[in-house]
């Protein structure tokens, strides 16, 4: 837990450097964002194509009918959710705010935590790697396409569809690719220096929620909304896991999975991930000075999603394997 501690500490911290010294991240700055954040989201996405074992992730691709309900909860049950809670609350949320929960709700899964807890809670490691890999490539067609109902096309700062999708095929998919053909070369040299590769990853990730941040506060989008687009994000947080944790459950109960199973269907199908998500909304909102407020929701969400999948990911790491062996026999 203490790489994620420093990197949460390091959110906090980038988001302060950027209260404090917007210009050199803003659009026009000494730092270039408009090619930085490009490439920062490369080698973030080849990093990851670096570090997947394949045959891991290939062991984890028979068991349909976990995948099915992973995918769902993930790219169906969650926006439909975020849809539902748009119009309960109405005005009461921003615009900027209605679109970062529904961002939120369109992400695919994360791939590192939901694989980490799932061996923390002993299930089936393959199967999360298989699915939380597959949501992140799924993602980069989706998430644009579901924020198309949000903000339609031909509306008012509307994204062009085409472009977005292929700029996330340019900056994610195509380095993700390349690190997977490398792998046959530097796959041994990945494995031996993987927390060093985890630090330049994690530290790439905060300049980028840093340069994110920057535009915001020089725009002065926060004022007058902070303290509350704060709580209200925080409790929309709070609603959405709860939901979507409690529906995987009882899905991964009605299916009969076995127990392993279940906490893949729990953890990957429950999860959002700010690694893709910050590369995501610099590709797809630009330069939009309210990206800070549309990236909020995912920030609250991701320590939450830690601390009380981690929570759960413990108290199943205790249970006692033999027993489920029995039942499975009988």
């Amino acid at each position: 837990m203490k790489r994620l501690d420093w990197f949460l500490i390091g959110m906090i911290c980038a988001v302060f450097l950027a209260w404090l010294w917007p210009a050199p991240g803003a659009h026009g700055g000494a730092l270039h964002p408009e090619l930085l954040n490009k490439l920062g989201v490369a080698l973030i996405f080849f990093l990851h194509g670096l570090t997947l074992a394949s045959d891991a992730f290939k062991a984890g691709t028979l068991r349909w009918q976990l995948h099915l309900i992973v995918q769902a909860s993930t790219f169906l049950l969650f926006p439909l959710l975020g849809l539902a809670l748009l119009a309960l609350l109405g005005s009461h949320l921003s615009d900027d705010l209605r679109l970062g929960v529904f961002f939120l709700c369109a992400l695919p899964s994360t791939v590192s935590s939901s694989v980490a807890l799932t061996a923390v809670a002993r299930g089936h490691v393959p199967a999360a790697l298989f699915n939380a890999t597959l949501s992140s490539l799924l993602g980069v067609f989706l998430t644009p396409l579901w924020l198309t109902v949000v903000r339609p096309a031909g509306a008012s700062g509307s994204m062009p569809i085409g472009s977005v999708i292929w700029d996330l095929i340019t900056w994610l998919i195509v380095p993700l690719a390349l690190g997977q053909l490398l792998r046959p070369f530097l796959g041994k040299f990945a494995a031996r220096h993987k927390p060093q590769i985890s630090r330049v990853d994690r530290a790439t990730i905060l300049l980028l929620i840093y340069t994110s941040f920057c535009d915001s506060f020089q725009a002065g989008i926060w004022q007058g909304q902070g303290l509350v687009s704060l709580l209200l994000a925080t409790l929309l947080c709070v609603v959405i896991l709860a939901t979507v944790m409690t529906a995987t459950t009882f899905l991964g109960r009605a299916a009969k999975l076995p127990f392993d199973d279940q906490i893949v269907a729990i953890f990957c199908g429950s999860k959002k991930t700010l690694a893709s998500g910050v590369p995501m909304a610099r590709l797809m909102f630009g330069h939009d000075p309210g990206l800070s407020v549309i990236l909020l929701p995912l920030m609250i969400y991701h320590p939450l999603q830690l601390v009380v999948c981690g929570w759960f990911a413990s108290r199943w790491g205790q249970r006692d394997l033999s027993l489920e062996t029995s039942v499975e026999h009988h």
